[in-house]
């Protein structure tokens, strides 16, 4: 079976060829790269599109970075949700960190398959990372109120875009508890007002402005 982006297509209009190329690479890609090292599991890897990709586009649909702009992906596993908005975003720069070097390895590998020129893949813990980036994005690491220790003071202090800097990050589920936990002025915006898929559902951005 023939595993194809179509579902990127139905959202995303007005990409150029190389984009499209990007994409389509990406489930062969990935499909090779994890029967060597795990980084979507086996009974995902069919969904790679709507589960892994599509959901980190989902970033894209609440925030069109300009050029020029600098994010950090933090515990980014296999490339998520970095690699498919450095597709979609190739003059905006990304740095994908995560503390598992093999899955660092993974996303090189990718990295360098889809010739993609604005990404940095290091094998780092977050809290090493001393650069200062417009947006944090990441996807369900952690709870927010361990998360946010490790990204605090990492933001350059003026915004380009038309969002404020801040964390773009992907979480699903009732997240009332974890936001008073983490005392953190969040704003919780659900996917499924860009997504009609059931998967998206209980999805979020959550957007903690700096």
């Amino acid at each position: 079976m023939e595993i194809k982006p179509d579902i990127i297509y139905k959202y995303f209009e007005g990409l150029s060829e190389e984009q499209k190329q990007q994409f389509e690479q990406l489930y062969a890609l990935y499909n090779f790269w994890n029967a060597q090292i795990n980084v979507v599991s086996r009974k995902d890897i069919d969904e790679l599109y709507e589960r892994h990709i599509l959901h980190s586009l989902g970033i894209a649909k609440f925030c069109s970075f300009v050029p020029g702009t600098r994010i950090l992906d933090v515990g980014t596993g296999g490339g998520f949700p970095g690699v498919p908005l450095a597709i979609l975003f190739p003059e905006v720069q990304f740095h994908l960190v995560d503390s598992i070097g093999k899955k660092i390895k993974v996303v090189s590998e990718v990295v360098t398959g889809l010739g993609l020129k604005n990404v940095n893949a290091t094998h780092s813990r977050a809290e090493q990372v001393s650069d200062k980036y417009d947006f944090v994005v990441s996807r369900a690491v952690t709870r927010l109120v361990d998360f946010y220790p490790w990204v605090r003071g990492k933001f350059l202090k003026e915004s380009k875009n038309a969002l404020p800097n801040g964390i773009l990050y992907l979480k699903g589920g009732d997240l009332t508890e974890e936001i008073a936990e983490s005392r953190l002025k969040a704003e919780l915006y659900p996917l499924s007002a860009y997504f009609k898929e059931a998967f998206f559902e209980t999805k979020y951005v959550v957007y903690i402005p700096q």
